[in-house]
């Protein structure tokens, strides 16, 4: 490890130079190499520092000023600690918003029923209904009994078949009604 002083310093770009009497130039050093520091470096520092390569020219690396306090590698400034939680909100009300769109638009069900566009049909006043029937699941003619029934099922109950073409009347291929 070399131990130089700092020469030259340009604190708006971040880099200077070290000059040392064990080298034969000048040393690049970008604050990047100083960043666990408590503080920017100033001209005139003491720094000491390790040299490698980069481009045909020698540059600085694991530097620290003389003298002064290195940050704890553990410690998190205070900007990021505001950043990250910052994050952390924007994240969380990211989450609730999906969460409560997710809930409304029930996406997590499969749905597999068809939508009804039911069309009530008048009752004609001939037919009355002479057993008392309820909506039970069935939906297909072959299920029915009667032609009241399949009437009553058409009318009453959601999600039947017995109406192919949409006409009120149910069942009409059905022979045996």
């Amino acid at each position: 490890m070399y131990r130089g002083q700092l020469t030259k310093w340009d604190n708006a770009k971040g880099f200077g130079f070290i000059k040392t009497s064990e080298l034969k130039q000048d040393t690049f050093i970008h604050i990047s190499a100083l960043k666990h520091m408590s503080r920017k470096p100033k001209q005139g520092d003491f720094i000491h520092f390790d040299v490698e390569q980069h481009k045909g020219k020698s540059r600085a690396t694991n530097a620290r000023i003389e003298g002064v306090k290195a940050n704890s590698p553990f410690k998190v400034s205070k900007t990021y600690k505001t950043r990250s939680g910052n994050k952390f909100i924007y994240a969380a009300a990211i989450i609730a918003i999906a969460a409560f769109t997710f809930q409304r638009l029930e996406l997590g069900q499969s749905d597999q029923t068809p939508k009804l566009q039911f069309k009530p049909t008048p009752i004609p006043t001939s037919i009355a209904p002479t057993q008392h029937f309820s909506c039970d699941g069935r939906q297909h003619c072959s299920q029915m009994t009667s032609r009241e029934e399949a009437e009553f099922f058409t009318r009453h109950c959601p999600d039947t078949k017995m109406d192919g073409d949409n006409d009120g009347i149910p069942c009409e291929n059905d022979t045996r009604f």
